[in-house]
């Protein structure tokens, strides 16, 4: 039988020292931390209480949660206005954008399969009776919208001529179509992981792994395309000695984004006393910090390096 798994939330009478009667016979209460309580109704049924030491910095860990969603689901279209604004393209590195819409495809397909389809998050559960959805519905929208967005820029790239501008005799100009495309290096990347996520595609059917691991191996990937997807764009600006055609205000809002998702990690693992979060399971919080870097390096390559 499947375990029932819920979880409540106990504001206590002091900070951190709550209070709670049990009523039942045959349960049984683990004490974890100061901060989470299990019950054991019976060898299938269990709660998990989380206690928060303050519910001031519960609800602001909320309102940090919406700034930052808000803030990395538009960080997108200061870009996209950018190239609508030149009606150029000049400047923004294709390899970025093919990794960018592969590891969006890809997070979206994570996401949409543990949270839709049954039978994966069956699987799930069995793996981790003592779990819980990792999916929420904000995460879906996120990389929904990510997706669309991402590919409105790769149409825009078809839309705009790639310009690029020659000086000639008599200081006059013409315009080119510019040599802007994905280089051979990001389509030996792309043949790789087409390469890992077939092999894994084949392994599902012949039941060497199931579908739930195919979905983690869609989002390794994914979390592998975000620790080099920035690097072509910084090496483009470094070449062409200047950030122009690549548009700050994206930076800015993924940087906001950025800080604010380690904010919140931060508060969450003080408030519930769940460090291990953080310091357990440092994937999330390291990318965070990889992408908050980057945005740092872009900021000093637009305002001091190539200004």
């Amino acid at each position: 039988m499947a375990s029932s798994r819920r979880e409540v939330k106990l504001g206590g009478l002091t900070r951190g020292s709550p209070e709670l009667s049990v009523l039942e016979q045959d349960m049984r209460i683990l004490v974890n931390s100061r901060a989470t309580v299990e019950i054991f109704l019976s060898i299938s049924t269990y709660a998990r209480i989380t206690i928060e030491k303050d519910t001031a910095i519960y609800h602001t860990s909320v309102v940090i949660g919406w700034i930052y969603f808000v803030a990395w689901s538009i960080s997108f279209y200061p870009q996209i206005y950018e190239n609508w604004k030149r009606k150029s393209v000049v400047g923004l590195n294709f390899d970025f954008l093919s990794l960018n819409i592969v590891g969006f495809i890809l997070y979206s397909l994570f996401n949409c399969g543990l949270f839709w389809i049954k039978d994966v998050e069956d699987e799930y559960f069995s793996r981790y009776p003592r779990g819980l959805n990792p999916v929420q519905v904000n995460d879906i929208v996120f990389s929904l919208h990510a997706v669309i967005a991402t590919l409105f820029t790769i149409i825009q790239c078809f839309i705009y001529e790639v310009n690029q501008y020659t000086k000639v005799e008599l200081n006059t100009l013409i315009c080119s179509r510019g040599n802007q495309t994905v280089s051979w290096t990001a389509r030996a990347i792309h043949g790789i992981f087409v390469l890992v996520l077939v092999i894994s595609l084949i392994l599902v059917p012949t039941e060497v792994i199931v579908w739930l691991d195919f979905l983690y191996i869609c989002s390794y990937v994914k979390l592998t395309i975000t620790l080099i997807k920035y690097v072509p764009q910084a090496y483009m600006n470094y070449k062409r000695k200047s950030t122009e055609g690549w548009s700050i205000g994206n930076i800015f809002l993924d940087f906001t984004g950025g800080m604010l998702s380690m904010l919140q990690m931060i508060l969450n693992a003080y408030n519930y006393n769940d460090w291990d979060s953080i310091f357990g399971d440092p994937t999330k919080f390291g990318l965070g910090l990889f992408s908050v870097v980057f945005d740092l390096f872009f900021i000093v390559q637009h305002y001091i390096l190539y200004r």
